[in-house]
């Protein structure tokens, strides 16, 4: 698995938090000191931390369940969209709707009616409407398509959420705490890392900063479908040794039972074919031997 370098944390600013005044006393653990009034983050904890999490999502993609990334900040959007195509993993990078998660029926709900407005789009229903109806419908699409496009294709609740400025976006792990789910995120100074699962304590509003760590946690899910794809292979391949295996038990013990009765059909005609007495060939022509005349006993 890839591993981040300390000097590549600290290239990007990684170790940068918020003004002193401004801290959450929860994240002192993971604090260095303070310079010019700004706290400064041990990089060293951010490496055992961005490891550790990156184990947990690759066991979690191994296993071949879903993984959602939140991040509406601005300077986080454009990332996310780009890592995560190599993956194929869902992500809001808009706004969080309420009840994403808590409320994921009716979500699922309106995915529907965003699939079933695409397809009169292209079907040519859509053109047998009026004017206005037109109007309406396709201002109602582009709003789901902005707000919920990015998750059309998450069809049950994800396995785990990963979230970039947990301040930010409260709503979200409150929700997925409500539902066990466990949760990843990239915490900064003015944060309280005993809100999630797995904190990876960064600076969340450098753009380089996020970069470097969403590019190593999304190279360590790629590490885990690869292998989940080749243990897949490897089932295969053992599932058809044995079907091979079973069949040629069967044809194995097929030849045995042919070979018994061969044998035994053999043993029938060596019975019939043996040669008859003497007795039999006379009871067979219907002649009786003669036996000599007895002579009389003389007194």
């Amino acid at each position: 698995m890839p591993k981040t370098s300390f000097d590549d944390l600290l290239e990007a600013g990684a170790h940068f938090g918020h003004l002193k005044r401004k801290w959450n006393p929860n994240i002192a653990p993971y604090v260095f000191g303070e310079k010019n009034g700004i706290h400064i983050i041990d990089l060293n904890k951010t490496l055992l931390k961005l490891d550790e999490a990156s184990n947990a999502l690759k066991q979690i993609a191994k296993s071949g369940r879903t993984i959602l990334f939140v991040a509406t900040k601005k300077q986080a959007k454009h990332i996310i969209v780009e890592k995560l195509k190599e993956i194929n993993m869902p992500c809001v990078t808009e706004r969080w709707t309420g009840g994403m998660l808590t409320n994921f029926a009716t979500i699922r709900r309106s995915v529907r009616k965003m699939s079933d407005m695409n397809k009169m789009a292209t079907d040519g229903t859509l053109d047998t409407l009026s004017k206005k109806e037109k109007l309406q419908l396709s201002r109602q699409r582009e709003k789901l398509e902005h707000q919920l496009g990015t998750i059309a294709n998450m069809t049950r609740l994800p396995a785990a959420v990963f979230v970039v400025d947990i301040t930010k976006e409260h709503i979200a792990i409150s929700e997925a705490r409500k539902l066990n789910i466990p949760t990843f995120a990239i915490v900064d100074t003015n944060s309280d890392p005993n809100r999630v699962d797995f904190a990876i304590p960064a600076n969340d509003d450098s753009s380089t900063s996020i970069s470097v760590i969403i590019d190593t946690v999304c190279q360590a899910i790629k590490e885990g479908l690869e292998e989940r794809k080749e243990t897949q292979i490897v089932n295969k391949v053992g599932d058809k040794k044995e079907e091979q295996s079973e069949v040629e038990a069967a044809d194995e013990e097929s030849t045995e039972d042919e070979a018994m009765e061969s044998i035994e059909a053999s043993a029938d005609e060596d019975r019939e074919v043996k040669p008859a007495t003497e007795t039999d060939k006379m009871a067979k022509s219907g002649k009786e031997k003669k036996l000599p005349p007895r002579r009389p006993i003389r007194k």
